[in-house]
């Protein structure tokens, strides 16, 4: 039996590199192209705990107010929109706060439109958290009609 086995191995082998001999030379060249292209640069560990660029919330909370003013100043609350303009709002922060290139951070970022209607509102968010690094910023804008809560956590990504 193990005989067999290293027999049917061997022939196994033996007609992959006859495969091999039969491949062209252009079909070899654009497969070490395609290789080279693929080929990820391996950087070696730095074991650093602390970013070079820290996270600023006072500027994170700038830019994020002047986004909602921007967009929401001239709206009227509208329940059918409203999730459409929230997810634009959203992914404007996002790039607004990607571009301040802070360094070794991964963003959430959630925009909640309420309407204004006399009543109390609780939001609540639960996450695995880094006391030392990991850090979040809210930014409300209010009209007659509705209000805006804009919310960016900031995780420390090692």
């Amino acid at each position: 039996m193990k005989g067999r086995r290293k027999q049917s191995n061997y022939e196994a082998l033996s007609t992959a590199s006859k495969e091999e001999e039969c491949v062209s030379e252009s079909m070899e060249a654009e497969l070490s192209a395609f290789k080279a292209n693929r080929a990820k640069a391996a950087y070696a560990n730095t074991y650093r705990l602390e970013p070079h660029n820290k996270f600023r919330d006072y500027l994170v909370r700038d830019k994020t107010q002047a986004i909602l003013m921007n967009k929401l100043q001239e709206t009227k609350y509208d329940g059918d929109s409203s999730p459409s303009l929230c997810a634009s709002i959203s992914e404007e922060i996002l790039k607004a706060v990607k571009e301040l290139n802070f360094d070794r951070y991964k963003y959430v970022v959630s925009v909640l439109i309420v309407q204004k209607a006399d009543q109390a509102m609780n939001v609540a968010s639960r996450w695995v958290w880094d006391a030392q690094r990991d850090t979040w910023v809210s930014a409300k804008y209010e009209t007659e009609t509705f209000i805006a809560l804009a919310l960016v956590m900031a995780c420390y990504y090692e």
